[in-house]
């Protein structure tokens, strides 16, 4: 089995030692981390050294980091497709950024955005869906801070989880 841990809307400009301990404790388990975009930074990622990290850009993030991370991506994990975006190219908010996503990756198992700050797991048409929501210490919008954790094995689980600091 593939433990993945997904993380989305971190908004770092710089990784402090908080943000690194936060992300010790809720990811040591897992061996692929998936960052749905809104790092801002893409130095944030370094916080993940070790681990086989798969990251796209999202609409707050600079020139920069879009010219290193791609819009949208698709791999593989445990032999099951995987697509990646943040998801604000395809609406505002959870409901209307689903059904663009089912769309626009027919052939993924699983489909992973951020962009709301909400949290969701479920499943539509057959897929999985996953938005982490958002990993911040101190969760914008009234959102608590939340990320998600995939397994990959014999079929695909995932679930929503609350940092508690």
């Amino acid at each position: 089995m593939i433990r993945a841990g997904i993380l989305s809307d971190t908004h770092l400009t710089r990784v402090n030692s908080d943000f690194i301990e936060a992300a010790r404790r809720c990811f040591s388990d897992c061996e692929v981390i998936i960052h749905a975009g809104d790092t801002v930074d893409v130095f944030m990622l370094d916080a993940f050294r070790g681990k086989t990290v798969y990251a796209v850009h999202g609409n707050c993030c600079g020139a920069a980091t879009q010219a290193v991370l791609p819009k949208q991506l698709e791999f593989e994990l445990g032999g099951f497709n995987i697509a990646l975006t943040h998801g604000n190219q395809f609406g505002r908010h959870g409901m209307d950024i689903e059904p663009g996503l089912l769309a626009h990756f027919p052939t993924a198992d699983c489909l992973i955005y951020g962009h709301t700050h909400n949290a969701v797991c479920h499943s539509a048409a057959g897929r999985l869906i996953i938005n982490p929501g958002s990993f911040q210490l101190n969760g914008r919008f009234g959102h608590p801070c939340t990320y998600a954790v995939l397994e990959a094995g014999k079929e695909l689980r995932g679930e929503i989880r609350q940092l508690h600091t």
